[in-house]
């Protein structure tokens, strides 16, 4: 049994004979190595309760043996055998992380003591970790809001899979918690003591993302005067979760590979290959078999990431969680939360939330909540404390032709549009760019406006706030060139007192 095994390692035969004998008496089993590469070997191979390790020996002495049985398992407690007590390398060993460390030619009862003491420590961290788990899980449960019946089918998916060190790939438009759930899965699995490290692959451009990822050696390149660990082993031991997976170039998609399969990465500059202890789970808001079909995703490594899929439902899919999710929202962000929705919240207000589409989801329901928590006049928020496009939506199903002859703000038009684009192209937004005619940046601006209600800040570059009026003249433009292609009168189209 792993409680009772026993690695002793030193290079002189007498003294792994005497040990063996001595902790053998006491009921344990003892494993000998004779250097501190072998032990390191058996280390990988199986675990053990405890280490006995003399200090000095060649190649791979006791400090850096010490330093390999941290890597491969933090729990467990060592013990150096020094030849003198007040040797300074048995003190630096302590203060990389030994247990203790004890004379060769102390008493056999200070040896047996020092065990029994460490086999404690070991015991106690484990429950330690354990009662952690349990604490972690219990509290994943509350963080994740949704009774319907598409939220249950996934929690019940989340609690099969989070105990197995299986690769997941979790599907959602943006907004609708794929993070949350990547934590959820960490926080319940064997890694919960061990970092959870998020990174959005979107988010970093392709020239540094293989560093940020795999990290760097001192002079891999200019401005590189260090080395640089990297996310994937800053995840050592637990959980690294790449948000937006399908926005990774070829060239990292290959290295990524490369990590699911041998579980190894190369650092920028390095031709030395680093091991990894890690478990992946991937996102995206993207359909990753139309981008395998289309060529600008690796099909071996769609494999190797949908070994567990999780598809979150978006916010319109399931309208009957948007109360649960209000009344959690509004206690976040109201310090004098009147204690139920029914008094923070107004009927009709609540019948508006309930009956907007949320393209920006549970993020964007969040955004909207804290604006009319704090906006609000009275006592409870009121339907027209939400912004115009949430108190008086287009319909769900309705196209920006549909507005002909009404007197829809432009703003909701041109939202209309953006989104009908967006979804035509599975979300992509460099290509819904490319079709509106605007700069992704531009794009990227109003779909923040469109969740947050506030503008993303241009400072004092003219060129951008005049680009950002033009985008939006030129999409109404086309909205309005679709709108009389389609009307038996165009010359009464009135899409609104902007136009």
């Amino acid at each position: 049994m792993t409680e009772n095994r026993i690695l002793v390692v030193d290079d002189e035969e007498s003294m792994r004979q005497y040990l063996s004998i001595l902790l053998e008496k006491e009921g344990y089993e003892v494993v000998a190595a004779s250097s501190g590469a072998e032990a390191l070997q058996l280390m990988e191979a199986e675990p053990f309760a405890v280490v006995l390790s003399d200090i000095q020996m060649p190649k791979v002495d006791g400090i850096q043996l010490l330093k390999g049985i941290k890597a491969i398992d933090p729990t467990t407690p060592v013990i150096m055998l020094t030849a003198y007590a007040s040797e300074q390398s048995a003190i630096d060993a302590v203060n990389l992380g030994a247990y203790s460390y004890l004379q060769k030619h102390c008493k056999n009862d200070e040896i047996k003591v020092a065990v029994r003491n460490a086999l404690q420590l070991r015991q106690t961290r484990r429950e330690n970790v354990h009662l952690k788990r349990e604490l972690t899980r219990t509290r994943g449960q509350t963080r994740i809001i949704g009774q319907s019946s598409r939220m249950q089918d996934v929690y019940r998916l989340v609690g099969k899979i989070s105990a197995t060190p299986a690769t997941v790939l979790i599907n959602g438009e943006s907004g609708t918690g794929k993070e949350l759930i990547a934590r959820s899965i960490h926080e319940r699995s064997e890694r919960a003591d061990k970092p959870f490290v998020p990174i959005n692959c979107g988010a970093i451009p392709e020239t540094l993302l293989e560093s940020q990822l795999f990290g760097h050696v001192k002079g891999a390149f200019t401005g590189a005067d260090r080395d640089h660990d990297g996310f994937c082993r800053q995840a050592q031991g637990g959980t690294i979760f790449l948000d937006e997976i399908g926005e990774t170039p070829h060239a990292i998609q290959v290295k990524l590979l490369r990590m699911l399969q041998e579980r190894e990465i190369y650092p920028v500059g390095s031709s030395k290959p680093v091991k990894v202890d890690l478990r992946v789970i991937a996102a995206t808001n993207r359909d990753l078999d139309q981008e395998v079909a289309a060529g600008r995703f690796r099909t071996d490594l769609f494999y190797r990431l949908n070994v567990i899929p999780i598809d979150l439902p978006p916010l319109r899919a399931r309208r009957d969680d948007i109360p649960l999710l209000c009344d959690h929202f509004l206690r976040k962000t109201w310090p004098d939360y009147p204690g139920k929705l029914g008094a923070a919240l107004e009927d009709d207000a609540l019948r508006a939330l309930t009956a907007y589409d949320w393209p920006g989801n549970v993020r964007e329901l969040e955004n909207v909540l804290e604006r009319a928590s704090i906006i609000r006049e009275g006592e409870r928020i009121m339907r027209h404390d939400l912004p115009p496009a949430v108190a008086t939506p287009l319909p769900s199903a309705a196209s920006a032709s549909e507005a002909i002859g009404t007197h829809v703000p432009l703003e909701q038009i041109e939202r209309l549009h953006i989104e009908q684009v967006l979804a035509s192209v599975s979300g992509h937004k460099k290509r819904a760019a490319d079709i509106l005619e605007i700069n992704p940046s531009t794009l990227y601006r109003k779909l923040l406006r469109y969740e947050t209600g506030e503008d993303a800040p241009y400072g004092e570059d003219e060129a951008a706030d005049r680009e950002a009026r033009d985008a939006t003249d030129a999409i109404a433009a086309a909205v309005l060139a679709g709108m009389r292609e389609s009307a038996d009168e165009p010359e009464t189209v009135a899409v609104g007192d902007a136009l």
